[in-house]
């Protein structure tokens, strides 16, 4: 039987990371170094929004380069992972037919590889992505995502690539240093208090949090793969924040990891 394995949430902010060594990609490493080699990885990325529920099923997916604006180098960037039909039918077998297999169009888009590349940068172990259906409230996802709690017991490492506060309108663009937002902050404590005492319920229903909630969750993309991470925990599992900071003053870094 595999050792089971965590299930970890990353604060990817700007895709640029890919390419820098910071506090934040140290940290990164760090949690690759810190677990045992998975079988595969899940992961839930807040750029596959779309109004479906789909998994990637190719042998091997493309690095997609889903921005625009950026230096040419972060264009030639590639991730080369190979990928999991085998993961992608368990996954099918555990969501439900509704999870539909894609072949061809999707891939690893910046929310995975720009995390991924310095968490296991050998590229080595079979990465699938999961898509979040936008037409689906909060709730459903953390539901759906409570069905993939078995693949943790076959050796798959459940990852949620997002931002828990994620405010592009007020991020300080091209500047260093930035101080966070006080609504920022105390929208990410909050969060932090929940996950730690293990009350998913606020958590779900973010908006009720608070008015902080409306700036720091302006749209449901960037927070919805921590649902994913969340719905993973048993009573047996620790919880962690391995990585934590703002950049921009906007967009929080945190990572959970659950077990």
């Amino acid at each position: 039987m595999s050792e089971r394995m965590p299930a970890i949430f990353f604060g990817h902010g700007n895709p640029m990371n890919a390419l820098a060594e910071n506090k934040w990609t140290r940290g990164w490493a760090e949690i690759g170094r810190s677990i045992a080699r998975s079988s595969a990885i899940l992961c839930i990325s807040a750029h596959w929004y779309v109004p479906a529920l789909a998994v990637t099923a190719m042998q091997q997916p493309r690095t997609i380069h889903d921005f625009g604006g950026f230096p040419r180098e972060l264009f030639e960037f590639q991730y080369p992972a190979p990928g999991s039909p085998e993961l992608a039918s368990r996954v099918i077998e555990l969501l439900g037919d509704d999870c539909l297999p894609d072949g061809e169009q999707w891939g690893l888009d910046h929310g995975t590889w720009s995390v991924l590349c310095h968490a296991f940068p050998d590229a080595d172990i079979p990465v699938v992505q999961l898509s979040l259906d936008e037409t689906r409230e909060a709730s459903w996802h953390y539901e759906l995502a409570q069905k993939l709690r078995p693949l943790r017991d076959e050796g798959v490492l459940i990852v949620g690539s997002g931002d828990v506060v994620h405010n592009l309108h007020t991020y300080a663009w091209g500047r260093d240093n930035v101080e966070a937002f006080d609504w920022a902050m105390r929208f990410e404590n909050a969060a932090r208090e929940l996950i730690s005492a293990g009350e998913h319920g606020p958590l779900i229903e973010y908006e009720t949090i608070g008015k902080d909630a409306l700036l720091s969750v302006p749209t449901p993309d960037h927070y919805l793969p921590l649902l994913y991470v969340l719905a993973q925990q048993t009573d047996e599992d620790e919880v962690s924040f391995p990585v934590e900071g703002f950049d921009g003053g906007s967009v929080s870094m945190l990572s959970v990891r659950i077990g």
